[in-house]
């Protein structure tokens, strides 16, 4: 079929055969039994080579000794050629050596199509911007009255723990010593969390370990040496984040829990869980400071590499992979990443003006991409070891 932009009409004719016959009988039918019935300036095949009728496309389905379908021809003349041709495919009554019978279905003026299409598409971007521009006082004044809120504590399983309300609703949750560190939690805006209230590790949390992913964030002192080694025993705990040494997570601001939280995040998670730290050893491996953490991340080339495009990047709703060495190896609408990435070859990140979602998680690794950075991130299910994920407000760009 030509461009659709020079197509102006589709003719639709049902056809019905006494017989089994295929796609090149039912052709060749037309063209032959249409030929030199208006002079040769009419037949189909000039008007192929003029580009005034497209690929003719053959539906059929035989059942029964019979064979019905449909037969579809695009056509850039005026109206009264394609009622002509239309008229002179209803004639053909034979396909090959069996009876055939022909009948205008639709002609369908596509321009008139992509004029609705267009006009509703104009309607729907006038209604979005309307609806947006007259609520948006209204969400100003919603998020200002928001983040004056601050959530409860409440109380988690049967032993009554200090909790965050996304607790039940987070598929991660992150489990601190006492209430204390949950009232801290709450004040930097993080909910997901619980309390142990001790060094015995509850029945309650050793039950949600096999529901939701948990990250425990300790005291950096013996206490949180004796939390991290009864954990390895009986719960499942993906990653264990230490406050600097001597210091309890409580000391904290709720700026020092985000920094902590947010270089642990860019760092990805660990290769293994580290369950297998025992509470003895424990003084004699360094205590990763959040600060160096964040400083180390800073320093790799994928970071400065990323602070380079961002400003060409940034509200340009687009995408860019770049090989192991940081060169550039695809750039394209993040509307057709996915289907751009599964075909690029190298790619070992992704930087991109988007939100980091499961399903592009899910794409990048398959294709071996190890590390991902945009402009946030949705909800996950399941992170691959080996992919790390980041945002431009991890690096200070936002």
């Amino acid at each position: 079929m030509p461009d659709s932009g020079i197509v102006k009409y589709l003719i639709r004719l049902r056809f019905e055969v006494d017989g089994v016959v295929e796609r090149a009988d039912v052709i060749g039918a037309i063209f032959g039994q249409t030929e030199g019935l208006f002079g040769p300036e009419m037949n189909l095949n000039e008007l192929q080579k003029s580009w005034k009728v497209g690929r003719i496309e053959i539906n059929l389905e035989s059942k029964n000794d019979k064979t019905r379908g449909e037969v579809i021809i695009p056509m850039s003349t005026d109206i009264g050629t394609a009622a002509l041709i239309a008229a002179a495919v209803e004639s053909v009554d034979k396909v090959g050596p069996c009876s055939a019978r022909f009948s205008l279905g639709t002609i369908e003026d596509v321009r008139a199509t992509k004029r609705k299409q267009i006009v509703d598409r104009a309607k729907l971007i006038v209604r979005e911007w309307s609806s947006k521009t007259s609520s948006e006082g209204e969400n100003v004044l919603k998020d200002v009255t928001e983040s004056t809120k601050r959530a409860r504590v409440i109380n988690f399983g049967m032993e009554n723990l200090p909790a965050g309300p996304g607790v039940y609703t987070s598929d991660l949750v992150y489990l601190v010593e006492g209430r204390a560190d949950v009232v801290l939690f709450l004040r930097a805006g993080i909910e997901n969390v619980v309390a142990l209230e001790g060094t015995s590790v509850p029945d309650s949390i050793i039950e949600l370990g096999r529901k939701k992913k948990l990250i425990a964030v300790l005291d950096g002192d013996r206490g949180g040496d004796l939390i991290e080694k009864e954990l390895a025993q009986v719960a499942k705990v993906e990653k264990v984040i230490r406050a600097p040494t001597g210091k309890e997570v409580e000391d904290l601001t709720p700026i020092d829990v985000i920094n902590m939280l947010r270089a642990e995040r860019l760092e990805g998670p660990p290769s293994a869980p580290r369950r297998e730290r025992a509470a003895e050893r424990a003084a004699e491996r360094p205590v990763e400071r959040p600060a160096e953490k964040a400083a180390e991340a800073a320093e790799e080339p994928i970071v400065i590499k990323t602070r380079e495009i961002f400003p060409g990047l940034n509200g340009t709703l687009e995408a860019i992979l770049l090989d192991e060495q940081l060169q550039e190896v695809g750039r394209f609408p993040i509307s057709e990443l996915v289907q751009k990435m599964e075909s690029a070859g190298g790619a070992h990140f992704l930087v991109f003006d988007g939100i980091v979602t499961q399903r592009l998680v899910d794409s990048a690794a398959k294709v071996g991409v190890k590390g991902i950075i945009g402009h946030r991130t949705g909800e996950f299910r399941s992170v691959p070891s080996d992919v790390r994920i980041g945002t431009f407000r991890d690096l200070g760009l936002e």
